[in-house]
């Protein structure tokens, strides 16, 4: 099962392979790579040959072990035998090789949700809310300004403990290294970093909006002296999603009672907020000083923590937003065809906003057609978790969990 990640968390990424590997090939170490790549030529299955489960960690710089994968694993007729850790998506010159359909299985992985790093006392759980177990209670142990500074520290596993200077520096070095290095070269085309710099920037600044890329491109070009054209735009942006850096969130067409026009634009995110904060260089006392900004990078904080906990519950995230305005950040939807609705707030009088928002969606989907909606939520980054008279549940951040 290919494990794919921002290749900056590619440290946690390989040490969570490593908890349950049994051999390990390192195609990212100098000696080892290369000696591989030369074995590649000759007798590629010799690198598949150790305990198992095997890993091969960046398996993706010697693509054909994609091919000898699937064809051992068909030879051998066993579950559990290799594990593919790669951070960026295959390029491509993999065009030809098979899907994998039927023998490899993938998963995506994200940085830390607060759950995970700690900060998030999980007391009220996704799981337990669609089981619908009545009205719900809790206490969140982080203010504001807590959270943003956990929006600006992100969820990179390296950040976490550290002192605050230090661990708010990671995500910095994580942009720097996206402008310097991964995304100017990792399919060799080469890029310009100073227009990476920018694009960041400018992709920044309309997170948490369906903003098309043609808005983003023009805004480039407001900050940009050189010519750009909307084809380069959109392949960097292109180029970003390879390498996980960005992972917009897609439209929901749910079955409604009456006509309407649903809006089909992906909400743009990148895959973890502290990247958004760190491209336009914004630090935890900045985004307290514009509730605004913070606004939008808490729901980007929200989304990421979402979109982990739905996929343990076998579930994805997506949004709705129709042409009279009516919204909702994120639907969790399950295989099962459950769903939830939930609203992003940071707290106080936006909550009675969130709550109107999901009711009103609520009432124009046709239950006669698909289920009605497990539960509505609003995610605030308040202190309380309780459940409002009309049925609507309110959830600090820090209290979520799976």
């Amino acid at each position: 099962m290919p494990i794919a990640s921002f290749r900056k968390c590619r440290f946690f990424l390989t040490t969570t392979a490593l908890q349950i590997a049994q051999s390990v090939l390192y195609l990212q170490d100098p000696q080892e790579g290369k000696q591989a790549r030369l074995a590649a030529e000759l007798n590629i299955s010799s690198l598949l040959q150790g305990d198992v489960p095997r890993l091969l960690d960046e398996w993706q710089l010697v693509p054909e072990l994609w091919d000898a994968v699937r064809h051992e694993v068909d030879m051998r007729d066993e579950l559990g035998q290799f594990i593919l850790t790669g951070s960026t998506t295959p390029l491509a010159n993999m065009a030809y090789a098979h899907s994998g359909t039927g023998r490899i299985a993938r998963i995506t992985m994200r940085p830390m949700t607060l759950q995970e790093s700690g900060e998030s006392s999980g007391q009220i759980s996704l799981s337990g809310l669609f089981k619908a177990e009545g009205p719900i209670q809790g206490v969140s142990s982080l203010s504001v300004a807590d959270i943003a500074f956990l929006m600006c520290r992100g969820g990179w596993p390296m950040a976490v403990g550290l002192p605050q200077h230090i661990a708010l520096q990671q995500s910095i070095d994580y942009v720097d290294s996206i402008v310097e290095s991964h995304l100017v070269s990792y399919d060799g085309v080469q890029r310009n970093p100073k227009r990476v710099r920018n694009l960041l920037r400018s992709f920044a600044r309309f997170t948490a909006t369906d903003a098309k890329i043609t808005r983003i491109h023009q805004d480039i070009l407001s900050n940009d002296n050189e010519r750009l054209s909307y084809d380069t735009t959109h392949s960097y942006i292109s180029a970003l999603k390879q390498l996980f850096v960005i992972e917009d969130l897609p439209a929901w067409s749910p079955k409604l009672r009456s006509r309407t026009t649903v809006r089909s634009s992906d909400v743009h995110h990148f895959c973890d907020p502290s990247l958004a904060t760190a491209a336009i260089g914004a630090m935890p006392d900045d985004l307290l000083n514009d509730f605004e900004t913070m606004g939008l990078f808490f729901e980007s904080l929200c989304i990421r923590d979402l979109r982990v906990y739905a996929q343990a519950l076998d579930g994805n995230l997506a949004h709705y937003r129709d042409k009279n305005n009516l919204e909702c950040d994120a639907i969790i939807h399950r295989r099962d065809g459950s769903y939830a609705l939930v609203e992003i707030k940071l707290g106080g009088s936006l909550i009675d906003e969130g709550a109107a928002h999901l009711l009103a969606l609520e009432q124009i989907i046709d239950t006669t057609r698909m289920k009605k909606p497990a539960f509505c939520m609003v995610l605030t980054a308040g202190r309380y978790a309780y459940t409002r008279k009309d049925g609507v549940h309110v959830v600090p951040i820090a209290c979520l969990g799976v």
